[in-house]
């Protein structure tokens, strides 16, 4: 049974015992991927508990493949709030907050990152406005961001617009990573590869209400940022695998239908055209040109319409066959090794 933080405050303690009593389930769950962030885990774990102090809640975990000392700093905290799973090796930032989700007991699930970039006190302002207006998720937009312009802030507004084009939901910061969300939501985004910066996406086509609001954002202090211009390449070919989804998911034939009988058409006319010059006595067989245009134009759409499918099948198999995109090496709870499927069902 999880265990939980309490509430210090006198006028808070009520309150706490009742969402305690409710089978022991704490109210909000915190999830935070780490990956090689050994001098940020007393800091963070410190500031989430002072800003969750008079509520039940968790915080879980996920080391994603951490090669310092990362493990080892949350194993000596052995607080009972803190869920640890750790992996079998680095998976990426969408695997690790699948997992931190699917363990998540909460009726309400936050992310945030390890670096303390994102500040935990903001977590209670916005799971009170989702509560009050019945909302499904609350999204973070960086306030006065203290991150570098060039590999960071101009890649980042390019990338936000784009998304916003192609995806018609219009939320203004993708990459902030704190958010809340009712956990029936949460628990049904399906993230793999590396979706998690199109949660809001997600959460759309789920159905949810969204809504967001300004965080604070503060400068890192310790270790080393994980984000370059190269992670601009690759929101890029996930961008338009977003765009294939909204559009296309639930009827592909449209998208592949529509290719085939337009190329169809051109291929036809192009052979209509040859045939009535061969008819006319000319010869068509000395236009190489023309065999190595139809080659590059047939490979091209084989390359996108198999991503397009393969992403297709990687989704069925994961929703349908019960799969995760992550293989656990060990769960902690409080410090000690508990078994996984306690946990994660």
């Amino acid at each position: 049974m999880t265990q939980l933080k309490t509430a210090k405050k006198p006028g808070a303690v009520s309150a706490a015992k009742k969402t305690l009593s409710n089978k022991g389930k704490p109210t909000l769950s915190i999830v935070v991927p780490l990956y090689n962030e050994q001098d940020n885990i007393n800091p963070l774990v410190t500031a989430v508990e002072k800003a969750m102090e008079g509520m039940a809640f968790e915080l879980v975990l996920v080391d994603d493949g951490s090669v310092d000392a990362t493990v080892e700093c949350v194993l000596a905290l052995k607080q009972p709030w803190v869920k640890l799973v750790v992996f079998a090796r680095n998976f990426g930032q969408t695997s690790a907050m699948a997992a931190g989700i699917d363990a998540a007991a909460g009726e309400f699930i936050a992310t945030m990152d390890g670096d303390l970039q994102n500040d935990p006190t903001d977590i209670p302002r916005m799971l009170d406005r989702l509560k009050k207006e019945n909302l499904d998720v609350v999204a973070g937009i960086r306030e006065k961001r203290k991150d570098g312009m060039v590999l960071r802030k101009i890649p980042s507004m390019i990338a936000n617009k784009l998304i916003r084009r192609l995806s018609h939901v219009q939320v203004q910061d993708y990459g902030c990573t704190l958010k809340v969300f009712r956990s029936s939501i949460a628990k049904n985004l399906d993230l793999y590869g590396e979706l998690h910066r199109f949660i809001p996406i997600l959460a759309d086509m789920n159905g949810a209400k969204i809504v967001e609001m300004n965080v604070k954002h503060h400068a890192r202090q310790f270790g080393q940022s994980k984000y370059g211009l190269s992670r601009t390449l690759r929101v890029a070919s996930d961008l338009l695998l977003m765009a294939f989804f909204i559009r296309y998911r639930q009827k592909p034939m449209h998208l592949f239908g529509s290719l085939g009988l337009m190329l169809g058409m051109i291929g036809g006319s192009i052979s209509l055209y040859l045939a009535a010059l061969k008819v006319v006595g000319e010869d068509i067989g000395d236009r190489p040109i023309f065999f190595v245009a139809i080659l590059l134009i047939i490979t091209a759409v084989q390359l996108i319409t198999t991503g397009f499918v393969a992403e297709l099948q990687m989704r069925t198999l994961f929703q349908s066959g019960g799969k995760r995109p992550y293989v656990i090496s060990k769960c902690y709870l409080a410090g000690k090794v508990i078994p996984a499927k306690n946990i994660i069902g």
